[in-house]
């Protein structure tokens, strides 16, 4: 079972992330490579999630697809055949490739997270239980931990390249970007949200929350970087949802869960993973993938 930690091409480094590695590609491409690497409380844990690059990025070029008629996109392949890089980089990394890679279009990303939370769960939980709301949306009174808001809700956050993504207010957005962007953004991520969310539906899945990427290319406003992975989201199983109590999930919340309870500082160094929660974290992202998707990786 091969995992990749991290990939070193002969090729431009743009940026290595939390968990992807970004080259460009001419002048106007990038390939984005996706490690094994799961990042938890804004810290990289020291062990490889097996499947987990492969999960991400076939599980974000099937959401492209799915949704591209609300709005345009960066993907263009992860077929390795098909991209636009030398030949003997891939004829000597393609086995570290395959499967985790895709091409796509260089934009001018926003500098803002587009979180949608359907559910009440994570801060937005916390939030309610201090103020009655969350990032100043007012809920009714005596809604349940996990219980389903009467509406999707738009809560964006700043986009930090290291530490922790702050929840920021719809204004602040607008001060951000502008008010017409901020418009869109909060309208196409709400629309991008509910067709994903009704498809997983009836697929048996719940999708919580989560969070869009958008660019700028050539003027125009597209959808980047992952989209509805168990990186960025958090899948429920539709059987045996209750509100009232966590939910059982196919997202790394499952790292996060045994985080908390070893009581780790968030601090580092993370903490080394038991082989039993390595396991079943991809078990559960190679699951949700083929609950989703119809396919199998592993």
């Amino acid at each position: 079972m091969k995992t990749v930690w991290e990939s070193n091409l002969p090729l431009p480094l743009v940026r290595r992330g939390k968990v992807r590695d970004i080259y460009a590609v001419e002048q106007d491409k990038l390939l984005i490579v996706t490690s094994d690497r799961l990042s938890a409380f804004d810290h990289v844990l020291p062990n490889p999630i097996p499947f987990k690059g492969e999960v991400l990025t076939q599980i974000s070029a099937f959401w492209f697809d799915f949704l591209k008629e609300v709005v345009p996109h960066h993907f263009i392949t992860t077929d390795l055949s098909r991209m636009s890089v030398r030949k003997e980089i891939l004829g000597e990394f393609g086995i570290y490739l395959e499967g985790r890679s895709m091409l796509v279009q260089r934009a001018k990303p926003y500098p803002v997270e587009c979180v949608v939370r359907g559910y009440l769960t994570g801060s937005g939980w916390k939030d309610y239980l201090s103020t009655g709301a969350v990032c100043g949306y007012n809920l009714p009174a005596g809604l349940k931990k996990c219980a389903r808001l009467p509406e999707p809700i738009f809560t964006p956050a700043t986009k930090a390249t290291t530490g922790h993504d702050e929840n920021i207010s719809f204004e602040q957005t607008a001060e951000i970007v502008g008010e017409a962007v901020a418009d869109r953004l909060r309208s196409i991520s709400t629309q991008l949200f509910q067709k994903g969310s009704a498809y997983a539906e009836s697929r048996g899945i719940i999708v919580a929350d989560t969070k869009f990427e958008f660019g700028q290319r050539n003027g125009e406003l597209i959808l980047i970087d992952e989209v509805l992975t168990p990186d960025s989201s958090r899948f429920w199983p539709l059987d045996v949802y209750e509100p009232g109590h966590d939910q059982p999930g196919f997202d790394k919340q499952i790292v996060r869960n045994y985080c908390l309870e070893i009581k780790w500082d968030k601090k580092p160094p993370a903490p080394e993973l038991p082989e039993s929660v390595v396991r079943k974290t991809s078990e559960a992202y190679r699951e949700i993938y083929r609950r989703l998707t119809g396919n199998e990786i592993g």
